[in-house]
């Protein structure tokens, strides 16, 4: 299905209003483009490695929308230029063209799979997508099945690799593991497929839990043996009643060094006597400050690994 997208230039202080007026007129769903520096509440909740540079915030914005371009839309767009002039009388609307382009829908969800293929990793542990067959050669292997989905997570990044490797040596049949930020649940997986006891895991998106319990069920695995939670251990005392309790064993964290930092105080108290702490998801130039924070938790630093331009710091109680 084609679409055209009606792109309003406008400033920041009306993006809102223009959003909310759109929405009034039956429009659902808008795409808004500006410069605005995020919060860092607003980059704690992202899952990217480092954010982009942005150029100065020139207090511009671009708001678009989208109609099916086989429906009429003289009426629309004429209903939305007199809304957007009568704006002007309560804020800056800018200039407040409207410019056109056509886009085709495309199947979002499913088009990232062509480049997702099998792969191995130390030769232990086979991962492959849920649409790909295994070969002969590949007996014997640890077999992980996954379909990311809209999650974070194929195993083929080079943090979680860093993390897997350290798992397949650090982990011991029975361990309890916690999971935090735990994505598609890759590294949950690869815990319970090493013999893990108990597993309990987080993330601070739903959709990612509801992502892990669709690969525990590709891979066989009892999803209601395990806990998993919303929330960020980094603030929320319920999740910090619930996993500080000092029963794990294991504790993996591939996300961000910048999450990782404040998560820091709080690893020890997740950790039996003796525990490890694997994290990943750290940019090399982050490294330092890194390491700081673990040791400043009271943690032994045991290794640190890299691959390509990223690291993991495996750390004990």
């Amino acid at each position: 299905m084609k679409y055209n997208k009606y792109t309003i230039e406008t400033t920041t202080a009306a993006e809102d209003f223009i959003s909310s007026m759109l929405s009034d007129l039956g429009i659902e769903g808008v795409e808004i483009e500006d410069n605005i520096p995020l919060t860092s509440e607003d980059t704690a909740k992202m899952f990217i490695d480092f954010l982009p540079e942005l150029p100065p915030d020139d207090g511009v914005s671009h708001v678009s929308f989208y109609l099916d371009a086989s429906q009429e839309q003289t009426d629309i767009l004429l209903r939305v230029r007199k809304e957007l002039e009568e704006l002007r009388s309560f804020v800056e609307v800018g200039a407040g063209t409207i410019a056109v382009s056509q886009t085709e829908d495309a199947d979002w969800a499913n088009n990232w799979k062509e480049f997702f293929h099998a792969f191995t990793i130390d030769d232990r542990i086979l991962i492959k997508p849920t649409w790909e067959d295994t070969d002969v050669s590949d007996q014997g292997k640890i077999l992980i099945e996954i379909d990311p989905g809209i999650s974070f997570g194929t195993g083929k990044h080079e943090t979680t690799q860093l993390c897997i490797r350290q798992l397949l040596k650090y982990l011991k049949p029975g361990d309890h593991v916690l999971d935090l930020g735990c994505g598609s649940g890759i590294l949950s997986i690869v815990s319970l497929k090493l013999g893990a006891g108990h597993l309990a895991g987080t993330d601070v998106d739903e959709d990612c839990i509801a992502s892990t319990r669709e690969n525990f069920a590709v891979n066989h695995l009892d999803f209601s043996n395990a806990e998993f939670y919303v929330g960020n251990l980094i603030d929320d005392e319920q999740l910090q009643g619930r996993l500080c309790t000092g029963g794990f064993d294991i504790v993996a964290a591939n996300i961000l060094a910048d999450v990782i930092i404040p998560m820091a105080p709080r690893i020890p108290s997740c950790l039996k006597d003796g525990g490890i702490f694997i994290s990943s998801g750290i940019i090399d130039f982050k490294e330092q400050e890194v390491l700081e924070a673990i040791r400043k938790s009271g943690l032994k630093v045991l290794e640190v690994t890299h691959q390509g331009e990223w690291v993991s710091v495996t750390a004990q109680k």
